[in-house]
C-alpha cells in the first residue's frame, strides 16, 4: 500500500509502506475512503514540531472496515466509519467521562509505530472504542462525504472552543482564526443558537465562508486594533464567548481581552507561542473563565452527525480543494502558502 510520510521541513513524499494487518484481538484494519491535510499537519510541515524521519502523518480518515480482531463486538467487514484524531480503548474513566483524549491508552494517528490517516489503508486500536459506525449508503453521497471527514477534527474542535466558552442562545461570540477549526467554530456558535458571531479574519473566501456559516459581522484587524474593533461593535463590553482557534501569544491575548467581564475564552489552538498571552491578573481581575484544550472528538461526533446527515450543518464547505494520494505534496504547498484553506484527500 502507499501512504505520505514526512522526512524533514517541506519534505512529503508518498512511499510504499506495509499492510496494516489485524494485530490484536481488539483492532480493525480500514481501508481509507476520504483523508485531508490539517492546519496542525502544518507544524510538522515547517519544522516547528519535530518528527522522525519516514514517519507516517495525518490523523483524519472515513474508510471501510476490511478486517476486525476476534475481540471486536460492535464492527464488522464492510461497516463504513470515521476516526476521531485520537484513538481510544473506550473503556477507562476518562473514555466514559467523555474525555477520549487523556484514555491511558489511547494515542494519535502518526506517531512513531502507529498508522498516519494519509495513507491507503489504517490499523485501528480499540476498534470498538474508536470507530463510529456511519450509514452505509453515505459512503457513495460524494456531497456528503467532506461534512463527514469534517467530523473527525475540525467541526468536532470547533464544537469543543464553542462548549469550552459556553456559547448559548443568544449570546454574542467572537471567534479569533479564519482556519478550518475557526469557521467550525463559527457554524457550532451559530447551531447552539449564538445570536451574534464576530468572525475574526482578513482573507476574504474564508470569511466569506464564516459569513455563510453563521458570522453577523466581520473584523479584519489584528492585535490592538482587532481588539478596539470588536469593543466598539460590543458597546464596550466584549463577546460573551470568545473561540481561540489559532494558538500563537497573540491570538491568545486577543481573545482574552475581547473578552466580556464573567465571560468566557474557549481554546482549542495547538500552543505554538508559549503561555505568555495568558494574563492572569485580567482573567481574574474581570472573571473571565479560559477553558479548552484537545477536543473529545469521539465524544461528539454521535452528537454532530444527525445534524450533518440531516444537512442542518454542512461543515465540508472548508474543503475548498481535493487532491489523489499523488496530489498530497502540492496539497501541503498550497495549505503552506495560503491558496487552499483544507485540503481533502480523495482514495
Amino acid at each position: 500500500m502507499r501512504a505520505t510520510v514526512i522526512h524533514g521541513p517541506h519534505d512529503i513524499r508518498i512511499e510504499e509502506a506495509p499492510d496494516p494487518v489485524v494485530r490484536k484481538p481488539t483492532d480493525a484494519v480500514v481501508r481509507v475512503v476520504s483523508a485531508c491535510i490539517c492546519g496542525s499537519d502544518l507544524w510538522a510541515y515547517r519544522g516547528v514540531a519535530s518528527r522522525t524521519a519516514g514517519q507516517r502523518i495525518g490523523h483524519e480518515f472515513l474508510g471501510m472496515v476490511e478486517a476486525v480482531g476476534s475481540e471486536v463486538r460492535d464492527l464488522r467487514p464492510g461497516d463504513f466509519v470515521v476516526a476521531p484524531f485520537v484513538w481510544s480503548d473506550g473503556t477507562c474513566d476518562y473514555c466514559r467521562e467523555g474525555l477520549q483524549t487523556s484514555c491511558p491508552q489511547g494515542g494519535f494517528w502518526g506517531e512513531v509505530g502507529s498508522d498516519g490517516g494519509q495513507g491507503e489503508a489504517v490499523r485501528v486500536p480499540f476498534a470498538d472504542g474508536t470507530l463510529v459506525k456511519l450509514p452505509k449508503e453515505t459512503a457513495d453521497e460524494e456531497k456528503l462525504l467532506p461534512s463527514l471527514l469534517a467530523l473527525s477534527d475540525v467541526m468536532s474542535t470547533g464544537h469543543h472552543a464553542a462548549v469550552a466558552a459556553r456559547v448559548r442562545p443568544g449570546a454574542t461570540v467572537a471567534v479569533v482564526g479564519d482556519g478550518a477549526v475557526g469557521l467550525c467554530g463559527v457554524l457550532a456558535a451559530q447551531r447552539l443558537g449564538a445570536g451574534r458571531i464576530i468572525a475574526l479574519g482578513r482573507h476574504e473566501q474564508r470569511t466569506a465562508i464564516a459569513r455563510s456559516f453563521g458570522a453577523t459581522d466581520v473584523v479584519a484587524e489584528r492585535g490592538e486594533a482587532a481588539i478596539e474593533a470588536v469593543r466598539e461593535l460590543t458597546c464596550g463590553q466584549g463577546a460573551h464567548a470568545v473561540l481561540e482557534a489559532v494558538g500563537t501569544e497573540e491570538s491568545m491575548r486577543t481573545a482574552i481581552s475581547i473578552a466580556r467581564d464573567g465571560g468566557a475564552v474557549g481554546y482549542v489552538g495547538v500552543p505554538h507561542g508559549g503561555s505568555a498571552g495568558v494574563d492572569i491578573s485580567q482573567l481574574f481581575d474581570r472573571n473571565v473563565t479560559l477553558a479548552g484544550g484537545v477536543a473529545p472528538a469521539r465524544a461528539y461526533i454521535p452528537e454532530l452527525l444527525p445534524d450533518v446527515l440531516s444537512g442542518a450543518i454542512n461543515p465540508g464547505l472548508v474543503f475548498d480543494r481535493t487532491v489523489d494520494l499523488d496530489g498530497v505534496p502540492d496539497g501541503y504547498r498550497a495549505m503552506d502558502d495560503r491558496t487552499a484553506l483544507k485540503i481533502r484527500i480523495a482514495f
